[in-house]
This record gives structure tokens, sequence and C-alpha cells, in this order.
């Protein structure tokens, strides 16, 4: 993995290379500082072919590593990991932006591997400002975005999956349905193994039930509550259909309940990377600790903000972790889609949602804002005036989260944790 950085270095490169990377074979091209074509060559998906293309890169050049600047479309994966162990520049460029540069050179819209390595070496030689220079990233980073990411498809896959056990309780078992919302529960699960079917939740015993809620901890309903519920006259059915739909959910139950496992572990995994990147010191507000790094206060003070959890948390660090690092708060709020796009032409100006972001980042920005109205109030008072005005919910979230991510970035400028009476000790300093 690997992080965007603006720059690497301050000195010029002479040499350009264009990689147009593929699944099994790579097509890349070399040109000099005047954009003459030195030459061209395929390059195969192993060890040794990389190591042979930065020799023949080297021996062609007659150039040091840090002379020679490479152009590619990806930010990560064992070709850009190669080229940077060899010491190469490598930058990276968004695949919409190389189409428009494309076009420079076919306005027809042809397109082949030969032509777009062509262009990735000339638009680096003539527009290095639209690229992105890449760096090696903290091994941590690079395992907690793996296990943010990883937790965020079993997510999905879980969500999937009891969305099918709700449609199948649905059709003939509705009582289950009114006990939690949470049909992943696993005292819902195994509730459902004592009672498959309306006939038999009827003459489920109260001591089971009441032995299943204790073992699981439920606490906000009773064995009279659940069992009232599941004593409610069943859903009338035609033959077959109760035997249908509990043969099925018998297949999804070991799946759901593996998921929850998994979930589970890449939680505590991504517990465990945050506590190792925060180290183990942590700051009080205001404070500095002597001896800690920046970046082990720097995730000390995300987790101080109000509406940073788990997952936003790990995201934020994870996906922005470069941004974070500069502060750079106008690129973050751009890469997470909180910055609106302008398109003014003559008397006319529209704004509207960016759109092309991070996916990951603007999921996260919007749990942040949701969960910060809930229990900041700051953030509560924002989202309230705004939908006074008549801003939909959506674009009143993006606004409480485009302040947060001012404040947090202002907090990381100045070393100190969120202080939420910070304006009550300024009022009575003054």
């Amino acid at each position: 993995m690997t992080t965007v950085h603006p720059t690497v270095s301050t000195d010029e490169p002479a040499w350009f290379v264009g990689f147009d990377w593929g699944s099994e074979k790579h097509r890349v091209a070399l040109f000099d500082r005047t954009g003459n074509l030195i030459a061209r060559r395929d390059v195969a998906h192993s060890a040794t072919a990389y190591a042979e293309l930065g020799d023949w890169l080297l021996r062609t050049t007659q150039a040091s590593p840090a002379e020679i600047a490479v152009a590619i479309e990806t930010t990560h994966g064992p070709v850009v990991d190669a080229l940077i162990d060899r010491g190469f520049r490598v930058y990276a460029i968004n695949p919409k932006q190389l189409d428009r540069f494309r076009d420079r050179y076919s306005v027809a819209g042809a397109k082949d591997d030969t032509r777009d390595a062509d262009t990735l070496g000339r638009s680096l030689r003539t527009d290095p400002e639209a690229f992105r220079a890449l760096s090696p990233d903290n091994p941590l980073i690079v395992r907690l975005r793996e296990a943010s990411r990883t937790a965020a498809e079993l997510t999905r896959d879980l969500g999937r999956l009891t969305n099918q056990l709700r449609d199948l309780l649905w059709r003939y078992y509705p009582q289950m349905l009114a006990l939690d919302d949470n049909l992943a529960a696993p005292w819902l699960l195994e509730l459902w193994q004592h009672a498959p079917t309306p006939a038999k939740g009827a003459r489920l015993h109260k001591e089971t039930i009441a032995r299943l809620l204790k073992t699981h901890r439920i606490r906000r309903l009773d064995a009279d509550q659940v069992r009232t519920v599941l004593r409610e006259p069943p859903l009338p059915s035609a033959p077959g259909v109760t035997e249908a739909a509990t043969g099925h959910i018998r297949l999804l139950l070991p799946r759901i309940r593996l998921l929850n496992s998994q979930i589970k572990a890449v939680h505590t995994e991504i517990d465990a990377l945050c506590q190792q990147l925060a180290g183990p010191q942590a700051i009080e507000p205001g404070e500095s600790v002597p001896g800690q790094s920046i970046e082990q206060r720097d995730v000390a003070i995300l987790h101080s903000v109000p509406g940073v959890g788990r997952i936003v948390g790990a995201t934020l660090l994870a996906e922005a972790s470069e941004p974070l690092r500069r502060r750079d708060y106008h690129a973050i709020r751009t890469l997470a889609g909180q910055a609106p796009v302008t398109k003014r032409s003559g008397k006319s100006c529209f704004v509207q949602r960016r759109l092309a972001c991070n996916k990951r980042l603007a999921n996260a920005m919007y749990h942040w804002a949701r969960v910060a109205v809930m229990c900041d109030p700051r953030s509560k008072q924002r989202y309230a005036a705004l939908r006074a005005r008549g801003c939909s919910h959506g674009r009143t979230l993006r606004s409480v989260a485009d302040r947060l991510l001012k404040l947090l970035c202002t907090l990381l400028q100045r070393q100190v944790s969120f202080d939420p009476n910070h304006n009550a000790k300024q009022a009575a300093a003054g």
C-alpha cells in the first residue's frame, strides 16, 4: 500500500515512463525530457519481470532511479511497491483524468495498451501537477486499511443474509421480526432454533426463554414479553410454505453466525491496530505528552472528537492518512465528498454534491455527522438550524461533517484533544 504525497523531490525528472498495468501483462513506454519516444516493452506480472524492468530502465537511460518518473493509474499493489522499492519516482493519476488526456491524441476515442502507456508518459512530462506522487505507507496503516475494508465487506455480506432471513420470516413467522430489529443477534438466532415455527413458539416454556435471555444478557425484554409475542396468532400459509422457509433458514444460520464471529474478530484487530498507532500513552485536553510521536497524538486527538468511533476513526486513519498528516482540510473534504462542485458559465451557476470521491470516506463522514448530531450539542444545533432553512437531511449532515472535519484539522494543528467546555473556558477567561 502507498500514500499520496504532493511531491517527493525538488529536482525535475529527466526520464518519463508510462506504465499501463494489467492483470497478466503490462505495457511500458519510455520518453526522454523532450518527449521523444525511446522504447516500449511488455512486462509480465512476476517478481523477476519487475526486477528486469528496473534493470532495463537504468541500463537504457544511464540515470539514477530518482531521475526516472513513472506514471501509473493505480495507487497501490505489487507493481507500485516494486517500482518504489527500486527507488523510482512513482506518480498516480485517476483513470478518468487519463481518459481526458487520451483525447489529446485521438478525438475518435481510440484506446489500446500502447496508446495508454504513451499517454501516461507524455502527460506526466507536460502536466505533472495532475499526478500524485506515491511513497510507502506505515505498515500499521496498511493493515488498518485492509482490516477496515474487510469489516465493511463482512458487514455488507451480513446485511445481505439478514435481509434474506427477514424475507423468509415475513412469509410465515412475523412474530420473530417484532422481537429485535437486528436479526443477526445471537439470542434471536438461538431462539429460532428452539422454536423454528409459530406452533413450537406458542408452546415454548417460560423457563427456556428466561434462561436464553439471561445467557445472552438481554434486559430490555423479559420472558413474559417474549412469550406473549410468540403466542400471537400465526399467519395463514399454504401447505409446504413453513417447511420450505425453515429449511432455507437452517442453511442461512451457520453463515450468519460465521459472519458474526468474523466481524467481531476484525473489530478486535482494528482496536488493537489503533491502540498500536496511538501508543501506550493518551493525552488530556490541552496537553502534549513528552516523547509521544505526532502520529500517536493524532490518533488520540481523532478519537476525542464527538461522533468518532471504531469504524469512523479507522476509516479516516486508513483512507486519508496522508492528508491528515498534512492537516490538509481542503484535500480531505474533497477526497471525502464534502466539498461541493460549482459549475459556472455566464449567468448560470449550479452547486451540486461531489460524487467523484472516496466512497468509504464519504460513508464514514455521513455516520460521523449522524452520531455527532445525537451526542454533540453544537452539531445538534447546527443540524436543527439548517433543517429549519429547508436543507435536506443529507445536505445538512454533509455540512455538519464539514464543520467537524475543520475542527479536527484545527485540533491536529494545535496538537490538543477536543474539549467540550472550550467555549465556556474562553468566556470565563475573557
